[in-house]
């Protein structure tokens, strides 16, 4: 069975050794960060399969953290492990997308019981989302355009955009929908953020010759299919 690998952030020493060596002794591969940026710098080597963050932290914060990974990563597990229970911190955590919350203190034994539930769950056989258009199939699960024997690998972000254009093929579909749906706001920097996430989809999909994304007098895209 693979060892599941853990990222744990908290720039509390002492209570983050005690935690990680029972995780540890849980058979759990835990690597520790002592704030936010380190956290970050080793997210993309580690490859974690989950990440334990603290929300008060120096340079980085968790919150902060957790919508840097999320940009590129929207599959990974995010537990947010604070001092900081109160309502407002909870919605900000999960509007995040972040996938559970424990105030502390609490049992080690209550996260043990939480990681191994999400991790059972994550076992079972979960039916990909895909989308097939022209000679492509986009696979929303796993960021995955096919064409013949052609993968490219696209980012979360562009993922959620493709979604949106193939779920309306062929039809126009306006930028404050997109914009609202996948930045939140439809603020003058997402949308140039999103035509530059439009041009690299177009790069994206260019082993098919029948697929493209077109732009309408700056109002919209649509993903046309040949015919």
């Amino acid at each position: 069975m693979k060892t599941i690998k853990i990222l744990f952030a908290d720039d509390d020493l002492k209570y983050s050794m005690l935690l990680k060596r029972f995780l540890e002794v849980e058979g759990y591969e835990v690597t520790y960060a002592g704030n936010g940026r380190i956290a970050l710098e080793q997210y993309p080597s580690l490859k974690p399969d989950l990440v334990l963050l603290d929300i008060n932290m120096p340079e980085l914060n968790g919150f902060e953290v957790a919508q840097k990974i999320r940009e590129q990563d929207h599959h990974v597990l995010i537990f947010f492990l604070s001092d900081r229970s109160d309502k407002a911190d909870r919605l900000k955590g999960f509007d995040l997308r972040a996938n559970d919350y424990l105030a502390k203190p609490f049992y080690p034994e209550e996260l043990l019981a939480r990681i191994r539930e999400r991790f059972q769950c994550a076992n079972e056989v979960v039916e990909s989302e895909t989308y097939t258009f022209g000679k492509s199939t986009f696979n929303y699960t796993t960021n995955e355009i096919r064409t013949g024997n052609n993968k490219v690998l696209i980012t979360s972000r562009q993922a959620e955009i493709l979604r949106i254009l193939a779920k309306n093929l062929n039809v126009s579909v306006d930028r404050e929908i997109i914009l609202n749906n996948v930045w939140g706001d439809s603020s003058y920097a997402n949308s140039l953020a999103l035509n530059v996430q439009i041009s690299y989809l177009r790069k994206a999909l260019r082993n098919d010759a029948s697929v493209k994304i077109g732009s309408l007098m700056k109002k919209g895209y649509v993903l046309q299919v040949e015919k």
